[in-house]
């Protein structure tokens, strides 16, 4: 961090010296007024104008405390703008989780998931969209989900399509839909066509089983719950509870809706939406979108199972982040040792 330093210089009232408290002529050691100042022996020489001239010369410009709070104010407020809006919309962390699975088979073991959300493209793959990419051939996960907000508009569809093909799994891809999805106009059939033409299964309170060797991971995907129809009975029926099991759906909120007991209890569920509250200040999260709860980002122990919030790619309604900068969270399956 970049630090300056300012020189303060107190202010002086006019007709008050740094010479002379409370504006009084400063006195010689003999208790006479100096040389200089307009005294009768000063008149007497005629040089009262120009010894005047010389001990009352101009004050320099000070700057007060209220100037220099102001100012280093607006510094601040400058800086914070240019982070939130050229710096962190841009700069997405790839943060990486062990997920420990009791049971796992040895041929899941270091198995690895990357959960893309909240990319919201429009007229084009933006930059964040564009290095997301690029960390995912970096990391070449085994699965990619993509949980919803992939686009925003119908008219986007060309892209979403185009990004999903980009961003598959070294072994399968899956997506759900989210709030925007549905708020545009693409529903289940309208998404089943855009994503399965590049070769991704949109999971519509469905599951889908990932085969590797011997196991399986199976991926129970729900609707989004805030302009969807989720349905968790329909997205887990037949399941046994004897597969390792992830969740993916958009909105968090939904989670604390399903009793405890009630389904198969999976090993996580992941989510997003919520943005990270997208502008954030230190200790508080002014605003999260309908649909999150009382969830932001991270990890939360005390739902049905662990719940993983992410905070997205992409931004809404303005290009900027603050104290919030865009995610790309990896897990990897563990067994319990």
């Amino acid at each position: 961090m970049r630090e300056s330093s300012h020189q303060l210089t107190l202010g002086v009232s006019p007709g008050i010296t740094r010479d002379s408290p409370f504006g009084l002529p400063r006195a010689s050691a003999r208790g006479i007024p100096e040389e200089g100042f307009d005294c009768p022996r000063a008149r007497a020489r005629g040089d009262g104008k120009a010894a005047r001239s010389r001990y009352f010369s101009p004050m320099p410009i000070s700057l007060s405390r209220r100037r220099f709070l102001v100012g280093t104010a607006g510094a601040v407020v400058a800086a914070a703008l240019g982070d939130g809006f050229l710096i962190e919309p841009t700069a997405i962390a790839v943060t990486r989780h062990d997920l420990v699975v009791p049971g796992l088979p040895h041929e899941l073991e270091g198995f690895r998931i990357a959960c893309v959300t909240d990319v919201h493209l429009h007229k084009g793959i933006h930059h964040p969209a564009r290095a997301t990419l690029e960390l995912l051939g970096r990391e070449r996960p085994h699965l990619v989900a993509l949980i919803g907000d992939i686009c925003n508009h119908f008219d986007d569809l060309d892209h979403l399509t185009a990004f999903a093909r980009a961003a598959r799994g070294s072994v399968a891809t899956v997506a759900t839909l989210g709030n925007w999805e549905h708020d545009a106009g693409i529903h289940r059939a309208t998404g089943e066509r855009a994503y399965g033409a590049a070769g991704v299964e949109l999971l519509y309170n469905s599951t889908t089983r990932v085969q590797v060797g011997a196991a399986a991971l199976t991926v129970v995907g729900i609707d989004d719950p805030v302009l969807g129809h989720p349905d968790v009975a329909a997205a887990v029926r037949g399941l046994d509870g004897r597969d390792p099991t992830v969740w993916v759906l958009h909105a968090p909120a939904y989670v604390d809706r399903i009793s405890v007991g009630s389904v198969p209890r999976p090993a996580a569920i992941i989510s997003g939406h919520t943005h990270g509250g997208q502008v954030r200040l230190p200790f508080y999260t002014p605003y999260t979108p309908y649909g999150s709860g009382r969830f932001v980002a991270g990890w939360y122990r005390d739902t049905l199972a662990p719940l993983y919030v992410s905070r997205g790619i992409g931004t809404v309604s303005l290009p900027v982040r603050l104290f919030c900068p865009p995610e790309l969270p990896i897990f990897t399956l563990k067994g319990s040792r």
